[in-house]
């Protein structure tokens, strides 16, 4: 929890001929990319201020700062946009940003541990949780649900699973 940059959208390129780009939101409630500016990239050297100007097919549409051709939109295509964590909503309890999850040991409910959390994925059935480790041959994806993972203490750094039997082996 170390991060202070949470990934909120990506630029997908120019929108129109007068500069507007379009922006895929990442967030819970996608228009609250706009609340969120300004944006940075991820070494935050780089600052968007970004307002949205209208929903379109699969994001919006959205006038950045010093941006006015077409130009200049598409040579921004692919920029990922993160927003400082202080100005994010806090999440329930039972909810978490994916990056407070990466990272964090995966330990069985004996306590020997299965690996760590090396990326967060969601191919529309769930959040699936990427788990690697010295003892895997490969990485594992678990269901990230509340049956499997039962306990998720970001004080510690660690998450204990009940994985799926075969699952780790």
């Amino acid at each position: 929890m170390t991060d202070t940059k949470i990934i909120v959208g990506a630029i997908a390129g120019a929108f129109g001929v007068f500069g507007e780009v379009r922006i895929k939101s990442f967030c819970a409630d996608p228009e609250a990319i706009g609340d969120y500016s300004p944006l940075t990239s991820e070494d935050g050297k780089t600052t968007y201020n970004l307002t949205l100007t209208r929903a379109i097919k699969n994001g919006f549409a959205a006038e950045l700062e010093g941006v006015s051709t077409k130009e200049e939109a598409d040579a921004l295509k692919g920029v990922v946009l993160y927003a400082e964590r202080s100005v994010l909503p806090s999440l329930p309890d039972d909810e978490y940003y994916h990056a407070d999850l990466i990272g964090l040991t995966v330990l069985d409910t004996g306590g020997a541990v299965l690996g760590t959390v090396t990326n967060v994925l969601n191919h529309g059935a769930g959040d699936l949780l990427e788990v690697s480790g010295p003892a895997l041959k490969a990485s594992v994806l678990m269901p990230f649900t509340m049956a499997v993972v039962p306990t998720v203490d970001l004080a510690s750094g660690r998450i204990i699973a009940d994985p799926p039997e075969g699952l780790f082996e």
